[in-house]
């Protein structure tokens, strides 16, 4: 019977579907884990998660189970035993599973369990629950195997322990979204081991994938609920942990404690960190992005330096008759502060050739929205032809309060490939902004600190003229940086009147005066993340007219968000994976 133990921890960014690619990456991690007993790694790393309908291809599977026997028969050579996360077809069923790989061959198999079907997890329409899983028999010692939402609920733990476990290793394809370290540490992991009085191992994996991003951040907490280790967020780490076996059972001995990132920080490389992967896993040379002079565009191209490098961005200024000299003066102050490419290219003469084309279409309708929209499309235009010739990715610059009250553009600012925004809020884009202007991420690309110019800071200040100025099919970057808002245009938008295929939405309330950000925010933050109603959040003081309003944008305008572009998780109820609502409906709450 083992007195000590050496488990490593091998917390790696995966890509879904390299299953060579993966599995090189177990054997490179299992000569780098030394003379360890098990290296570990994280759910379905073989194939990478989340896997999505492309676990339900049966060459995937195929090649994985290929790919885990030469896996197998790689652990006959000297060095620790291996967990895996792999996918498994038993009696004609497809699992959710873990591999132990030990001596030329695959030693156990425990399937997953609890199944998530919540948010942004659909597992039980993809695979089906194994029973309740039993321990591993590793060199003289026993560890239960749970996966993931196994510990998230008390019965399979108990079971493990019951039935002889000494310790959880616990496999984990587990996304970002705010405040979750607190909740797998205090409210899971602890709480199971102080349960069972068992050490618990909780493995995650790090990366972007598509709209998710995985922070790591893994960790160990002995039986009496003490941290033990704790390895760092945002990056790879392969993590030695050091095991005894004491009177009360096994312990893992104090370890390394790794700093992780403050709120603002964890956000901003989440956004980071997936924009990163999903552009350099797309294929794409670099970024391109409309660069105006506001604070969400500079924020954009920020992280897109953070993630990519400045010579990979490219920032194009597009102004209209209506821009103000200091919009562009401010998109080039901030192309000069990150060292990107800036081109100006105005559309001018564009607008007019377009207008000219629809002169007799139009002829005796007043300018509104179909005439505004013309912009904001032709930047789109411009954007996507710069990307069919050089390669580049678009970025849309669009926040969550702008897809939330539909004042971002159909095929305009919603063009593009990613939305590194799209689960931000005005005013938290603003705090992130001034939060990189006073650091360096610590994943990030950029070297300086001050990165956004004052001038767009203090213009981002300003009472909010984007939110509620034109119709459903406004732009806020047409309206609140590059001023091209038409006189008499201004008031709130009610798209369920329908006026055009984009722009629907005829605009009512000209020259309504609106609540500034941090009441706009408040109002979406509750009735997205929350479910809140008009009535209760009138009951709190808000006004009705205007609470009735956003409620009805919110809804009017979910045409639009199923056309954005993918943009990373941040929040419990992201637009697209967490809140999927009917494109059109007639329920409101007020």
């Amino acid at each position: 019977m083992a007195d000590k133990l050496r488990i490593t921890l091998a917390q790696l960014n995966q890509r879904v579907g390299d299953i060579p690619g993966n599995a090189q990456a177990v054997l490179q991690a299992r000569k780098a884990a030394g003379p360890a007993d098990l290296v570990v790694f994280p759910e379905l790393h073989l194939i990478g998660y989340p896997p999505e309908d492309l676990v339900l291809n049966p060459a995937l599977v195929e090649k994985a189970a290929a790919h885990l026997q030469m896996l197998a028969e790689a652990s006959a050579a000297p060095g620790p035993a291996m967990l895996v996360g792999a996918p498994f077809v038993l009696d004609g069923a497809l699992h959710n599973g873990v591999a132990l790989l030990d001596q030329g061959r695959i030693a156990a198999v425990r399937l997953k369990h609890e199944l998530p079907n919540y948010g942004t997890f659909d597992e039980k329409r993809l695979f089906q629950p194994g029973p309740l899983p039993e321990p591993v028999v590793l060199r003289g010692t026993m560890p239960g195997v749970p996966i993931c939402e196994d510990i998230w609920q008390p019965d399979v733990c108990r079971h493990l322990a019951d039935f002889g476990a000494e310790m959880f290793i616990c496999i984990n394809g587990s996304p970002y979204e705010a405040d979750k370290d607190t909740l797998r540490i205090e409210n899971v992991a602890k709480r199971r081991a102080i349960d069972t009085g068992l050490p618990l191992a909780y493995l995650n994996r790090v990366g972007g994938q598509d709209e998710l991003v995985f922070d790591g951040a893994s960790f160990v907490v002995n039986g009496d609920g003490a941290l033990a280790v704790q390895a760092c967020d945002w990056e790879e780490q392969v993590v030695s942990t050091n095991w005894t076996r004491t009177a009360q059972g096994w312990r893992c001995d104090r370890g390394e404690l790794a700093e992780l990132a403050s709120d603002q920080e964890a956000r901003y490389c989440a956004i980071v960190l997936a924009l990163r992967d999903h552009v350099e896993r797309s294929g794409f040379t670099g970024v391109v992005l409309g660069l105006n002079g506001g604070i969400d565009s500079a924020l954009c191209a920020a992280l897109a330096v953070d993630a990519l490098g400045a010579a990979r961005v490219w920032g194009v200024a597009m102004p209209s008759r209506f821009t103000p000299a200091v919009v562009c003066e401010r998109a080039l102050a901030c192309a000069r502060m990150l060292g990107i490419r800036y081109t100006q290219m105005p559309i001018g003469d564009s607008v007019d050739a377009i207008e000219a084309m629809l002169g007799e279409a139009f002829e005796g309708t007043a300018r509104d929205l179909a005439e505004e929209n013309l912009r904001a499309r032709l930047r789109g235009t411009a954007l996507m032809a710069l990307s069919n010739k050089f390669g580049p990715m678009i970025l849309s610059c669009a926040n969550k309060s702008a897809l939330s009250l539909g004042t971002a553009t159909l095929y305009g600012d919603l063009a593009g490939g990613f939305a590194p925004l799209k689960d931000v809020y005005r005013t938290q884009v603003l705090e992130l902004a001034r939060w990189r202007n006073r650091h360096v991420p610590r994943i990030g690309s950029g070297a300086a600190a001050r990165v956004i110019p004052e001038a767009v800071l203090a213009a981002a200040c300003e009472a909010p003229e984007m939110a509620m100025s034109t119709g459903g099919g406004a732009t806020q970057t047409a309206l609140s940086v590059f001023g091209d808002a038409p006189q008499g245009a201004r008031g709130i938008g009610r798209a369920g009147n329908g006026r055009g295929s984009g722009g629907q939405g005829a605009v009512v309330g000209a020259g309504e005066a609106m609540p500034g950000y941090d009441i706009l925010d408040t109002i979406l933050c509750e009735m997205v993340e929350h479910d809140r109603s008009a009535e209760q959040l009138v009951a709190e003081g808000f006004a009705r007219a205007t609470v009735s309003q956003i409620e009805d944008l919110l809804h009017a305008t979910e045409f639009k968000r199923r056309q954005a572009p993918p943009g990373v998780k941040l929040s419990a109820r992201n637009f697209g994976r967490d809140r999927r609502y009917p494109l059109t409906h007639a329920f409101r709450t007020v």
